[in-house]
Order: C-alpha cells, then structure tokens, then sequence
C-alpha cells in the first residue's frame, strides 16, 4: 500500500498504529467497520478518522475505497518495481521501466482528490499571473506547465533557480497564484519562495509526495502524487511521469473551463508554430 507507506513518517504514533495494522492485515482492514478496526488496531476511532484526513481521503470510507482499489490492482500484478534491472536485456529495460511508470500514475490517481483538482483549476483559471517553480528535475515539469498555459493565453511565468523564484514571489499579490513543484516538499529555495508569496496573499498550489511536508502545509491546494523510487541511481524517473500527469489533468481542466476562447488560442499558436516550421 504505497500511498500509505509514503506517509507513514508523518503520522502520530496511534496513528502508526493503525497504519501498521492496515498494512499487515489489508484484505481484513477493507471488510471492517470503523468500530472494528479502530478495536483490532487498538487505537481510537478518531486516531483513524485522522489518519484517512492524512491520507487525503474525506473519510473511512474513502480510505477503504482506495484501500480495496490498491488490493484489486495488487492482485493483477505480476510486476514489481525494479530500480534498475539486474538482467542487461535492452527488453528488460523496456518492461521495468515502462511498468515502473504505470504503477505510478496509477498510485497517483488513488492520491488525487477531485475537491482540489477543481479548486486547483479554479484558481489559476482567475488568476491574473501563475507563478510556477521547480528545480532540478520538477524543474522540467514547471516548465512543462508554463508552455502549456502560454499556448492558452494566460500568463505564466516558470523560475527555476531560488534567486529568480524570490524574485518573482516578491511581486506577486493576492489576484495571483503561486504554484510550488517539490517531489520531496522540502526543496528550500521553493519553500522560502512559496513562503514568501503567501506573505503577499498570494494563493499556492503545491505539488509533492503523498503526506505532510514543509512546502504542502503552505497550500491552498495541495495536490500529491507517489512514485516507487528506491534508489539513488534511478534519480526522478517514475515521480516525474507521474507529475506529468498530473500537469496534464490540470491543463484539461483549465481549457474546458472556458473552452471556446481556450481553443481558439490553442488553434492561433498551432498555426503560428507550424507557419515558422515551413519558413525554415
């Protein structure tokens, strides 16, 4: 259950409790009442109410239903995650990494909340000036966003070193939004940035891993995605993909939101890009 084990080190000690009793026992957990489990576990109901709020689910109920969604995938899964392959076969390489990055979209989407995908899309939709920040790897997805958001007319603006994102963070004001991009939510140029932005009113958006960490407690919408990344050789690989699609989803929300204009825009760069393509 990797979107509980990602979070484990954010929980309370009751709260690891039950966590632990979920993941030892998960085909019992998901047939059990709150009452139930809560007496198994040996913890209160409230320690589990709050451990599905950590969770981002809106309650036990939801908790079970991603916890039934991780049990009915697990048993069609025959791969595991593999770092980096022991057998040198290019088909190897193809197959690991290809299901790497399968699992984790597909454990991101257990993650993701409908309630802050539309708040999220709400948000930078009237916005006056979207803010993106990244560096490094989440770098590559801060711009990813910015080029998307240009295509449709908005103004986005992606910094990528601290100097530029405290920089910008300095000017932005309640009519903008900030959107911080940070696998681990601890990058520190990102955080002081978003920091400062909130300082100004400044609404924020974080991206990170499932759980509590120093850049989602800033959000007004927090949005999480888990990779299954074990090892330092593998770098941002899996966590990357499935930023990606998160990026992806967000930028299909904001262009339905207002979709003739949106589409119009997205027609005017096509024609644009394609008429400097055939001058060349």
């Amino acid at each position: 259950m990797i979107f509980i084990e990602e979070s484990f080190h954010t929980f309370k000690p009751t709260e690891k409790k039950a966590a632990e009793f979920i993941l030892q026992n998960p085909n019992e957990a998901v047939n059990l009442s709150i009452q139930k489990l809560a007496e198994r576990a040996e913890v209160s109901e409230a320690s589990i109410i709050r451990l599905a709020k950590k969770m981002n689910c809106t309650g036990f109920k939801d908790l079970k239903l991603k916890l039934a969604y991780e049990l009915a995938k697990s048993e069609h899964k025959t791969e595991q995650y593999e770092d980096i392959p022991d057998d040198g076969s290019i088909k190897s390489y193809i197959q690991s990494i290809s299901q790497n990055n399968i699992q984790a979209i597909e454990n991101t989407m257990v993650l993701l909340s409908e309630e802050t995908i539309e708040k999220a899309i709400s948000l930078i939709a009237d916005a006056r000036m979207i803010a993106v920040y990244g560096i490094g790897a989440s770098a590559i997805i801060a711009q990813d966003f910015k080029q998307k958001l240009t295509r449709i007319n908005y103004w986005c603006e992606s910094a990528i070193d601290g100097d530029t994102q405290l920089t910008v963070s300095a000017n932005l004001g309640p009519r903008d939004v900030v959107f911080g991009i940070s696998y681990s939510g601890l990058t520190k140029d990102i955080c002081d940035s978003v920091a400062l932005a909130k300082e100004n009113g400044t609404k924020v958006i974080t991206l990170t891993k499932s759980g509590d960490n120093v850049l989602s407690l800033m959000g007004d919408a927090c949005l999480y995605t888990t990779s299954l990344e074990r090892n330092i050789r593998s770098g941002a690989t899996s966590s990357r993909i499935a930023q990606l699609n998160v990026i992806d989803i967000l930028f299909a929300g904001i262009t339905r939101a207002n979709k003739e204009r949106n589409i119009e825009a997205l027609e005017r760069t096509r024609k644009a890009v394609g008429r400097s393509k055939r001058e060349k």
